[in-house]
């Protein structure tokens, strides 16, 4: 009776054959075969593009001295090139404001110049001051040296006469004696002992006169002698004065030219110092982020004008990776990339198989855990698989996909149930032969 309806033999199919069980073992085998398929262990980690160079990062321009600001040569989103200028400043100092200053410090460091060359003409005159006294005092020397030899022979000679002397006073003196003698005794006459007197007389008188000629030469070499001794301590005093009048100068020199050392490194600090009131571009890039604004306002030194990004950038990737992943990055490691704002379709097990990711490569591990309690790992760009984007910016955030072993996807299954960590494993490099 049941069979009349259609509706009922839509929905009981009694004694009909089935296809449920033949797919359902079709798609078994299949589930068995898929677990069968490899599938690349990965990590996860988010980051930034950076680049991998200091200089091509953005960075602060500072001014070196402090000042008021006259001039603004750029705003806020403009391209600059190496060496364009960017800010005028003015001076603030009270010991910098005087116009002249260059000219004013160069006129000391002209006169002190002059003093130097004074002092040491002053030097070379007392030089030839002392070399003019040596030779006086070698003349002088010789002369009363020779003098005092002639002093000497002659005192030789007054000597020998004064011995002379004194021997025929010795025998006119024994004559007298024994002619008194015999005119006692009547044996001469009166006239003839007068004579022997009057010889004897004129020998004592020779004798006398030699003797004060000996004794005048003795003085007159003792009067030599502290000449000489006088005339050796006169101009020993006289070089002292112009050796002592040369020291002075010497020292005269030596501070003026400390003084003349410390003028010419003012100068050199006054014109440079001239050449910081313009503040450059220390690279090509694009000014942004002005740290101060207007017209007369103050910086102090070392205060930050403005930031500029370099136009010459070389990419790269910084990711945070936590501890518990750090061992699986090693140096050399293929990472996967997805850039915010360029679209992807990723499948995780198969980076092959994903649609707009980029790769690259890890380039260093940082040893130092960051401030958010992760290792930064920076990545350089892998070109042979897909350059990196053109419109990248600093900054642009990135996800990254740390590859690791290729598993079995049951392997990866079960690993997942019981919490596994992913397999641990270094990148062995192969050395190349020559």
């Amino acid at each position: 009776m049941s069979n009349k309806f259609l509706s009922y033999q839509h929905i009981y199919r009694h004694n009909k054959k089935s296809g449920i069980k033949k797919w359902f073992y079709i798609l078994l085998g299949i589930g068995v075969l898929l677990m069968f398929l490899p599938w690349t262990q990965n990590i996860r980690a988010k980051g930034k593009v950076t680049t991998l160079r200091q200089e091509q990062r953005p960075q602060q321009i500072n001014t070196i001295i402090g000042g008021k600001v006259e001039r603004w040569f750029v705003k806020e989103g403009d391209f600059v090139k190496k060496g364009d200028t960017l800010i005028q400043l003015s001076e603030t100092k009270a010991d910098y404001l005087d116009p002249k200053l260059l000219e004013r410090t160069g006129k000391q460091i002209e006169a002190k110049e002059y003093s130097v060359l004074y002092y040491q003409g002053k030097i070379t005159a007392t030089e030839n001051q002392i070399g003019a006294l040596q030779s006086s005092l070698k003349s002088k020397l010789s002369q009363l040296q020779s003098k005092l030899l002639q002093a000497r022979i002659k005192i030789k000679s007054d000597s020998a006469e004064m011995k002379a002397a004194e021997n025929d006073w010795k025998i006119a003196s024994l004559q007298y004696n024994r002619q008194k003698a015999m005119h006692d005794s009547g044996l001469v006459s009166l006239t003839q002992l007068e004579s022997r007197n009057q010889v004897y007389q004129t020998s004592l008188a020779r004798k006398i006169s030699a003797e004060n000629k000996y004794f005048a030469s003795q003085q007159e070499i003792s009067i030599i002698q502290f000449e000489l001794n006088a005339v050796q301590q006169e101009y020993a005093e006289k070089i002292s004065k112009a050796e002592g009048d040369k020291y002075g100068s010497l020292s005269m020199v030596a501070t003026s030219q400390g003084d003349l050392a410390k003028l010419q490194n003012q100068y050199a600090s006054y014109s440079i110092r001239n050449g910081m009131y313009y503040v450059m571009a220390p690279q090509s890039g694009q000014i942004i982020k002005a740290g101060t604004s207007g017209i007369g306002e103050v910086v102090k030194e070392g205060e930050m004008l403005v930031h500029i990004v370099p136009d010459q950038i070389r990419y790269a990737v910084e990711l945070y990776v936590k501890p518990v992943d750090l061992p699986l990055v090693s140096p050399g490691q293929e990472v996967r990339f997805l850039f915010d704002g360029f679209p992807a379709i990723v499948f995780s097990g198969w980076p092959d198989a994903s649609y707009g990711t980029y790769a690259g490569i890890v380039s260093a591990i940082e040893s130092e855990v960051s401030e958010n309690g992760k290792f930064r790992v920076l990545i350089k760009e892998d070109s042979s698989f897909r350059k990196w984007p053109p419109e990248l910016r600093m900054g642009t955030g990135a996800n990254g996909i740390a590859l690791l072993k290729n598993v079995p996807i049951w392997y990866e299954l079960w690993r997942n149930i019981n919490s596994f960590p992913p397999d641990y494993y270094h990148i062995v490099k192969t050395k190349e032969k020559k």
